[in-house]
């Protein structure tokens, strides 16, 4: 049943929309369909970087550290730098340029530098190995990577053909940027025309099946991505605002997601450009330290992974800490358990939880539930993004199915990537004729129109027909209150062909066994749902560079340990 919240956002993304307002709308042929385009978003990303930071001047942009920058000075940085890279390194309009760094402030003037001197920001995996990194630098045809000591110096341990450019963190762009500076070129270097057209980024998958892929997009679908986050903002901006509500305050979020990820790249980094954000760059993760930052920042907008939220939630010493001008603690990436949406909500009731749900080859727009509807409805990933966003749940042979019909989830929307490089066949697997991207996510919209995920589609465990949804059986472990962290996987059983199995993490200071786990799971889900086998571990389980759980790499450790057991048992 549809909210009263639902029906005054509707309210204001009609007035928002309508001919002569900002987020008009206006059609734009793909796929041989007239798709919805933002008129006023600018045509590229230089053209949005010269813009914004231009209208938002001397306001505070960058913290890092003891690294203060404003708008205007962060592209005065940027400006020189992609001179620079025109001039005295030869980047010319398409060249792919890498990225292989943590998050700083160089980091951001390089990204825009980048693109400014009309090449294509490549975003290396800054957690890859060496091999994953020259594999990347290889599959898009870096001609320069960027990097700092640490990813230069895995990249110089294998046999890459391509330039590399060292740069520091924590300091002065001058400095950090002083090799690319050292040859020329500078803040009155000409710089190239750009389109929407042009090459703009390449971000690679996680490569949770295989080897990454890197998908493409031009400036038009990275410019109208920021800008479907932006009609968000400003819808949500729009109603508080008309009920007295809205934030006195400089909007401001904490950085502590990686911005070689989409999220970080799009709804967090350049969407704040738009909307005049400070964003303040944790160096790693620490829930203490995260609040301590928000005390002194007064930091409006908390983003991560679920577990981070709900860590600063949880937290023992939360108590020592003003969050009180932090409002929302939105969550994407991964599942958040339903438990944790009212936990979250109770231990901080200034504060609304929130949850996204985009790809990086939607450039990180899709869905999102906000305040009260995601209270009532915890375990979805909320409504398509208006206006930009369409989503369809298809079939096999890519017939949109009716509501609360399960499918694979589908994705139609100008902001959508291009492709994946130089692959195909991928993209040709990924991209029906109609222009419908499969994300690979089983999942069905109920009659409201909310989305929902069931699961991976390649994560359904089929136990003797039945279909067992990882995800429900690690929500229902998670609601365990002992429990830190869990993953649910399948394995080979000759009688079922598959059984579900799991791992999990127990909170410090907490004690649980398998039979006890088991004992609460039969309490909450149905019997063959439950793992046949509950392994513990001592330490965090394995990640990828989303911060999802690697489920291949605990299925391939425990595989071994399963077969034993069954040869034992006969």
């Amino acid at each position: 049943m549809r909210t009263e919240l639902d029906n005054a956002l509707d309210d204001v993304v009609a007035r928002l929309t309508a001919p002569g307002a900002m987020l008009e709308t206006v059609p734009f042929e793909r796929y041989g369909r007239q798709l919805p385009m933002l008129k006023n978003a600018p045509s590229s990303l230089p053209v949005l970087f010269e813009m914004f930071c231009a209208q938002h001047g001397d306001k505070e942009f960058l913290v890092d550290g003891e690294i203060r920058m404003t708008f205007a000075q962060t592209y005065a940085a940027a400006r020189a730098v992609a001179g620079a890279l025109v001039a005295g390194h030869g980047v010319q309009k398409g060249d792919r340029i890498g990225i292989a760094a943590r998050n700083s402030t160089n980091w951001i003037v390089a990204y825009m530098a980048t693109l400014m001197a009309g090449g294509c920001v490549c975003l290396l995996n800054g957690w890859w190995s060496g091999e994953e990194m020259a594999a990347g630098i290889e599959l898009t045809g870096c001609t320069i990577v960027l990097a700092d000591q640490q990813r230069a110096d895995r990249i110089a341990q294998l046999d890459v053909d391509t330039k590399v450019i060292l740069f520091q963190h924590d300091c002065a762009w001058e400095q950090g940027l002083a090799n690319v500076l050292g040859n020329g070129g500078g803040a009155g270097t000409p710089l190239p025309a750009l389109t929407g057209d042009d090459l703009a980024t390449i971000l690679y998958t996680s490569g949770s099946t295989g080897l990454s892929k890197g998908a493409w997009s031009d400036h038009r679908a990275v410019t109208q991505a920021v800008f479907s986050y932006v009609a968000q903002t400003l819808t949500i901006l729009t109603m508080l605002t008309e009920k007295g509500e809205a934030p006195s305050i400089q909007p401001c979020t904490l950085v502590n997601v990686p911005l070689f990820h989409v999220t970080g790249e799009v709804p967090v980094f350049l969407q704040s450009f738009v909307i005049g954000r400070k964003l303040v760059l944790m160096p790693r993760w620490d829930a203490e330290e995260a609040m301590r930052l928000i005390e002194r920042e007064k930091v409006t907008y908390f983003v991560g992974v679920p577990l981070m939220s709900f860590e600063i939630a949880t937290h023992p010493n939360r108590d020592k800490y003003d969050l009180s001008s932090c409002t929302s603690f939105a969550a994407g990436g991964a599942p958040r358990p339903v438990d944790h949406v009212r936990r979250i909500k109770d231990a901080l009731p200034h504060a609304f939880p929130l949850l996204g749900y985009g790809l990086t080859e939607t450039n990180g727009a899709g869905c999102g539930n906000l305040n009260e509807n995601y209270l009532n409805k915890p375990g979805s990933t909320g409504t398509a993004t208006k206006p930009l966003i369409e989503i369809g749940i298809l079939d096999d042979a890519g017939k949109v199915l009716p509501a609360n019909t399960t499918g694979e989830v589908a994705f139609r929307s100008i902001v959508n990537f291009g492709g994946y490089w130089e692959n195909p066949e991928a993209t040709a697997a990924a991209i029906t004729a109609d222009g419908w991207f499969r994300t690979g996510d089983l999942g069905y919209l109920d009659e409201d129109q909310y989305l929902f995920i069931v699961d991976r589609k390649k994560e359904i465990i089929i136990r003797g027909g039945e279909n067992i949804a990882c995800i429900e059986v690690e929500e229902a472990i998670y609601a365990h209150p002992d429990v830190a962290e869990a993953s649910v996987f399948g394995l080979p059983d000759e009688r079922f062909g598959e059984q579900p199995a799991a791992v999990f993490v127990v909170k410090e200071g907490r004690s649980l066994s398998e039979e006890q786990l088991k004992e609460f799971l039969l309490q909450h889900i149905a019997p063959f749902k439950v793992p046949v086998r509950l392994w513990q571990e001592t330490e965090n389980l394995p990640r990828l560079g989303t911060e999802k759980v690697d489920k291949r790499t605990l299925k391939a450790r425990y595989l071994p340990v399963w077969e034993a057991e069954q040869k034992l048992a006969g």
